[in-house]
């Protein structure tokens, strides 16, 4: 898979796999293995209900750090996405470290060989639960260069759990990511983890900006793909895959296979 336009009119899909907590955060479990264990069970669960690529993101460290993670949590995360990247036979890979550490990100998918990561936030300012967090797409792009990471940039526009600082339309926004932040690939979410953006401001987006991949980033599901589809080219998808549809249980195999069913059927 790669972050391109649709190929033969199929849309491509990202499972996420939400690692547990990690050593260090409030709800740390006390066991690695265990971490690992869940990691490539729902690794191997979305890549058997067919997948066509996986986003590994420390998605249990909340209450998150703005911008620099630990040491010890890249270590860890590179640990696991490359028992992910083993386990699935080349199968393409992404990594998002949240909250917002982009060289870390970086980072690790030059480590691992991994395709693709995800930048929350890639150019502006955006007010957060974490405080004012400011784009680094100069130090990102650059980092990138420097190493020889040939991992492509998925950029949200403007991303869950955040709101935009200044007076900007989303097309503005959209414009600044991919021309000016140099971003391959653009990202729409909701207003928090699960939660789906409207069809209008996808198809606004794909409007402004008609040369990039444009992804859901949060909210798609089997009833509200169908008004997606025509403006977008992929989505990542977490909750909708779980169990009873809640973001911090297993994945659920079935409702995978549901969702990909629908869509290759779209």
């Amino acid at each position: 898979m790669r972050l391109s336009k649709k190929i033969d009119g199929q849309i491509r899909v990202i499972g996420m796999v939400h690692l547990s907590p990690l050593p260090g955060s409030p709800r740390f479990g006390g066991s690695i293995a265990q971490i690992e264990e869940n990691a490539l069970r729902d690794a191997r669960l979305l890549v058997e209900n067919g997948v066509d690529g996986l986003m590994i993101e420390n998605f249990g460290d909340a209450p998150f750090y703005k911008d620099r993670v630990r040491s010890h949590t890249i270590a860890l995360i590179a640990r696991i996405a490359w028992q992910i990247r083993e386990l699935t036979n080349d199968m393409p890979i992404g990594i998002n470290v949240l909250r917002n550490h982009a060289a870390a990100a970086i980072g690790i998918a030059s480590a691992v060989g991994a395709s693709f990561v995800r930048v929350n936030i890639h150019t502006g300012a955006m007010l957060t639960d974490q405080g004012v967090i400011e784009g680094r797409a100069a130090q990102t792009m650059r980092y990138r260069r420097e190493i020889g990471c040939g991992a492509l940039v998925m950029a949200d526009v403007a991303v869950k759990h955040a709101t935009r600082l200044g007076e900007f339309t989303l097309e503005d926004i959209a414009r600044d990511t991919a021309y000016r932040g140099c971003a391959d690939a653009l990202i729409l979410s909701g207003a928090g983890t699960g939660l789906p953006t409207s069809p209008e401001s996808a198809r606004r987006v794909k409007q402004a900006v008609p040369d990039r991949p444009i992804w859901i980033g949060s909210g798609v599901n089997v009833h509200n793909l169908e008004q997606y589809a025509p403006m977008i080219d992929g989505a990542i998808v977490g909750t909708e895959f779980k169990i009873d549809a809640l973001t911090t249980n297993p994945v659920d195999p079935k409702r995978v296979a549901a969702f990909i069913k629908k869509i290759r059927n779209s």
